[in-house]
């Protein structure tokens, strides 16, 4: 296999960390808070990711995209309130802030970004709020001339019960490489049921982070086959069908570099619809992956409102592994 892109000398790694805890200006891109605008769960303890790397860091705004970037790696947030009928064209506009701020600063490639949209299940004028939301984002995806189908970033988009629309990003110079589930059909190719655009992003990305070292990043992961929800009404079979979708993505991801990963040791964060479920789906983590393992152990478990009404949880996982992105 041929290497995909070359190693970088600045490493992009992620941490998660209390919240609290001292940053080194020097080394944080930014930092996405857990247990804020969504509750926290079944004895998860208040913690950061942080994305770190090295080497000078410059900081600055662009439209409503607030971001901070060395000479790799860029790290941005922004939110927006909506008014009511004007969900898309307000998220028409976020995104295209966001891609003018990685246009001019060099950043053109998102890796990751991460969707919060209060009351996403709602209806507004007849149009679920998600369905809203992909419409505004697909439109600036276009518009920017971004890959909105094949090669679109790794992402998720969940539900707070309050507060502003919130998007962040995390970006680097060179192109990461999406993976997609062969179980599943790729999400910008929902079927015209799931709304009048489909979600624009892929099951996860990979990307050289550099001192040799590969990162996966992938999407919130849920309970769907094909592109239908399976298990409605089951949380067992929700959550074991949630893992044996992680477990796909890996087995696709490993056909493309020479990192390997393994499910138990990927950092998860698990979104549950109903509180009172949180218990038990940290304990079928356990049963599945065992007590020990780093994905059960350091998991945190957030109470959220998933981008379809019949799903139950959903799970998102990072992981940086020794090796190379291969094409």
């Amino acid at each position: 296999m041929s290497v995909l892109s070359t190693v970088n000398a600045l490493a992009l790694r992620a941490e998660r960390r209390p919240a609290g805890a001292a940053a080194d200006a020097a080394t944080l891109l930014g930092e996405l808070p857990f247990g804020a605008a969504l509750p926290l769960l079944a004895g998860s303890r208040e913690v950061i990711d942080a994305w770190l790397s090295d080497g000078p860091m410059t900081e600055g705004r662009s439209g409503l995209l607030h971001w901070r970037h060395n000479a790799e790696w860029l790290y941005g947030a922004l939110a927006f309130d909506a008014p009511v009928g004007e969900l898309a064209a307000c998220v028409e506009q976020a995104y295209l802030d966001l891609f003018d701020a990685l246009r001019s600063t060099g950043f053109v490639h998102p890796l990751r970004l991460w969707n919060y949209v209060p009351r996403i299940n709602a209806d507004e004028g007849g149009l679920e709020r998600y369905r809203h939301f992909n419409l505004g984002r697909q439109q600036a995806f276009l518009k920017a001339g971004q890959a909105a189908f094949e090669g679109s970033p790794a992402a998720c988009a969940l539900g707070p019960q309050y507060g502003p629309i919130v998007i962040r990003v995390l970006a680097g110079r060179r192109p990461s490489r999406p993976i997609e589930n062969p179980r599943q059909v790729s999400a910008y190719h929902y079927p015209n049921q799931y709304g009048p655009r489909a979600p624009t992003f892929s099951r996860a990305a990979l990307a050289d982070a550099g001192g040799g070292q590969v990162v996966l990043s992938i999407s919130g992961t849920a309970s769907i086959v094909g592109h239908q929800s399976v298990h409605v009404g089951d949380l067992a079979g929700q959550v074991r069908e949630t893992l044996a979708n992680l477990e796909a993505v890996i087995g696709t991801a490993h056909r493309h570099t020479s990192a390997r990963f393994a499910l138990r040791d990927l950092l998860f964060t698990v979104y549950v619809r109903h509180a009172a479920d949180g218990p038990a789906v940290r304990t079928m983590l356990e049963q599945a992956l065992g007590a020990d393992a780093p994905a059960v152990r350091e998991a945190v478990l957030l109470q959220a409102d998933i981008c379809r009404h019949d799903l139950l949880v959903e799970i998102e996982a990072q992981a940086h592994a020794p090796g190379e992105v291969c094409a």
